[in-house]
């Protein structure tokens, strides 16, 4: 079953532990909002990376992160303290703001400019060129989990701009240049481009024909 995320970042929770495993870690995240009705085995998106909850406390959750966990997103970075985003897997009851997030990491962003314009801050974030192909003005990218509006990019870079509310209230807003931020590119794109890159592999003639009948004896 696929879930999936709306990119509305729930609450802010805090890293208690990282205990590091055989190419893993194991992570235990103070927070209160997500854990409302949650139970063992359900998905919480921890800085955009959906991760299965395998133990629930009164004021926390564990989860297992396995290698291409870790060698793909900023959750090996993390240590105690550190605030990362939260949200529970989308349900029918849930209203779809954001835009639809799968909780799977492309890669992990640099962040390597903070720009005052006005009220708002301008985060400048560089990424694998490879998947700049997914970015447009105006659409739309996950950062961390959050879902954010593209407002400029380059040939790997792209720029989001965050308002005093939205500062306070996703990771972003406390991270520094150099911070990395996990990053998943818009879905939609993503399989449009493999609808019209896929190409139907060619089916192979039958080699059965007359002449292999008759010189195998079936004439």
């Amino acid at each position: 079953m696929t879930l999936i995320f709306t990119g509305l970042v729930e609450e802010m929770g805090r890293v208690i532990s990282v205990t590091p495993g055989e190419k893993s870690i194991k992570l235990k995240i103070e927070c209160s909002k997500v854990l409302e009705g949650a139970k063992l085995g359900d998905s919480i998106a921890t800085n955009g990376t959906c991760l299965t909850a395998t133990e629930i406390g009164k004021n926390y959750f564990t989860a297992d992160c396995m290698y291409e966990t870790v060698k793909r997103t900023n959750l090996s970075r993390l240590k105690s303290g550190d605030r990362v985003n939260l949200e529970k897997s989308l349900t029918l009851a849930t209203p779809l703001g954001g835009h639809l997030v799968t909780g799977d990491v492309d890669c992990e962003g640099q962040l390597v400019s903070i720009t005052r314009e006005g009220i708002a801050k301008i985060y400048e974030i560089k990424v694998e060129a490879r998947l700049m192909k997914y970015i447009v003005e105006k659409g739309r990218v996950t950062l961390d989990g959050a879902s954010l509006t593209i407002v400029d990019f380059t040939q790997d870079t792209l720029s989001v701009s965050l308002i005093p509310h939205t500062q306070e209230m996703i990771t972003l807003g406390y991270k520094s240049v150099g911070s990395y931020v996990n990053v998943e590119m818009d879905l939609i794109g993503k399989y449009v481009e493999r609808m019209l890159s896929f190409k139907e592999p060619k089916k192979s003639k039958s080699k059965i024909d007359e002449n292999f009948l008759m010189e195998n004896g079936f004439f």
